[in-house]
C-alpha cells in the first residue's frame, strides 16, 4: 500500500518524485524536482503511512521548524512544506547530493589534516545550530553528507534534526522525545544520552558526538564498538558508554588494517606516530566522560582542529611553557632559525673578544 501512495513521478505539491534516497521509522526521502515556477533539484521527506500520531506530526513539525531557523552552508536548507492530497504531512529541504563523511574521506583517500579541516566546517555549522538554540543529538557520518564545490573543494552539511532538541522552553522549542526515550546513535552519543533517564543533553553532547566522529576519522573506527544493528551490541555499546575507558586512538591505529592505513596514506605504524600528541589531545578532549571537561563549544573544537593543521599550540595540550615554545618553533621555523643563526654569532663573537682580550691582558 505504501508504494502505492509514493512511486517514481508522483507529483507532491510543486515537486515530482524521482528516487527513494532513504527510509526510517517515521518516513522516506525522496529526490524530487521542481518544476514550477522554476527547476530546482530538492529532497521530500513524507510521514509513513499510518504513523500519523500526534506526536509523530509534532515532530515532524519541530524538525521543519528547527531547520527553518537556521542559515549555514554547512547545514541542509528548508525549502517548503505541506500536507498532500492524501493527508500525508512532508516538508522539502535541499537535496545534498553527498557520501558520509567518513565515506567521502576513505574514497578520496584524504590526509590527517585533510579530514581534520573538512570536521572543522561541521563544528562551524553546530555552532550556528547551537547559537540558534538547537542541538542536533544525532551527529553521525550518515548525518554529515560531504559533496564537491564547483571549485572541487569538498563540502559538509548536517542534515536531519529529527531529533534534535531546543534549549528553550517554549511550545515550539520543546524537545520531541520522551522520558527515557534512547536519544542517539550509540556509537558516537555523549556519555549523558545514554542514561536511563534520558539524560540532560547540552552542546557539549554534540561536541561528544563529534568527538567520535572525530576519532573514527582518524583512527578508523568508532570509539565504542563498531557498525552493527543488533540488540546485544547495542546494549554492549551503552554499558561501554557508561563505564568503559576510550581507548587512545593511537593503540587502536596500530591494529587497524592496511586499507584503515592506506585510506589515510600512510601505514599503521605510521598513523599511529602521527596521532601521538595534538590529534589525540584533541579526540580525547572532546570525548569526555564529564560535559565540564569537553570544549565548552562546538566552535572551540573546531579552532582547536585548525591550530593543530597550522602547527599552533592547541588548547588540549598542556599549559607548559615548554610546549608553548616548541609550538611556536614548529610554526615560525623562518624566524626561529634567524634568530639562533644572530644568537651564535653573537656568541662566537662574544667569546673571540673574550679570547683576544685575555690573551693580550697575558
Amino acid at each position: 500500500l505504501s508504494g502505492i501512495l509514493e512511486s517514481a513521478g508522483m507529483v507532491i505539491g510543486a515537486y515530482r518524485l524521482v528516487e527513494q534516497i532513504g527510509r526510517g521509522g517515521f518516513g522516506s526521502v525522496w529526490r524530487a524536482v521542481r518544476e514550477r515556477p522554476f527547476e530546482q533539484q530538492v529532497a521530500v521527506k513524507l510521514i509513513k503511512l499510518g504513523m500519523d500520531s500526534e506526536a509523530v506530526l509534532a515532530r515532524f513539525d519541530h524538525e521543519r521548524q528547527a531547520m527553518a531557523l537556521m542559515d549555514h552552508p554547512g547545514i541542509a536548507r528548508a525549502i517548503d512544506g505541506g500536507i498532500t492530497d492524501r493527508g500525508r504531512a512532508y516538508f522539502v529541504m535541499e537535496c545534498v547530493d553527498g557520501l558520509p563523511i567518513t565515506e567521502f574521506c576513505d574514497r578520496h583517500t584524504l590526509g590527517l589534516h585533510d579530514r581534520a579541516l573538512l570536521l572543522a566546517q561541521v563544528c562551524d555549522a553546530a555552532q550556528h545550530a547551537h547559537q540558534r538554540g538547537i542541538i542536533h543529538r544525532d551527529l553521525k557520518p550518515s548525518n554529515i553528507l560531504v559533496r564537491r564545490r564547483d571549485d572541487g573543494t569538498p563540502e559538509a552539511k548536517i542534515i536531519d534534526f529529527g531529533i534534535a532538541k531546543a534549549l528553550c522552553s517554549s511550545a515550539r522549542g520543546a524537545t520531541m522525545t520522551e522520558a527515557g526515550e534512547l536519544v542517539g546513535t550509540p556509537e558516537y552519543m555523549a556519555p549523558e544520552q545514554a542514561d536511563e533517564d534520558g539524560g540532560t543533553s547540552d552542546t557539549r553532547s554534540d561536541v561528544g558526538s563529534l568527538g567520535a566522529v572525530l576519532y573514527e576519522l582518524l583512527a578508523g573506527t568508532p570509539p565504542f564498538g563498531t557498525h552493527s544493528d543488533s540488540g546485544s551490541h547495542r546494549t554492549g555499546v551503552m554499558r561501554q558508554l557508561r563505564e568503559g575507558t576510550v581507548a587512545r586512538p593511537r593503540t587502536r591505529a596500530m591494529v587497524c588494517g592496511e586499507s584503515t592505513a592506506s585510506a589515510r596514506l600512510t601505514t599503521p605504524e605510521n598513523l599511529a606516530r602521527a596521532l601521538r600528541r595534538e590529534p589525540e589531545w584533541i579526540c580525547l578532549k572532546a570525548l569526555r566522560r564529564s560535559p565540564e571537561e569537553r570544549y565548552e563549544s562546538a566552535g572551540a573544537l573546531g579552532r582547536d582542529l585548525r591550530r593543530w593543521v597550522a602547527g599552533e599550540p592547541v588548547q588540549a595540550g598542556p599549559e607548559s611553557t615548554a610546549y608553548r615554545l616548541r609550538a611556536y618553533a614548529r610554526t615560525h621555523r623562518t624566524q626561529v632559525a634567524a634568530a639562533a643563526a644572530v644568537l651564535a654569532s653573537l656568541v662566537v663573537a662574544t667569546a673571540t673578544s673574550t679570547w683576544f682580550a685575555l690573551r693580550e691582558s697575558r
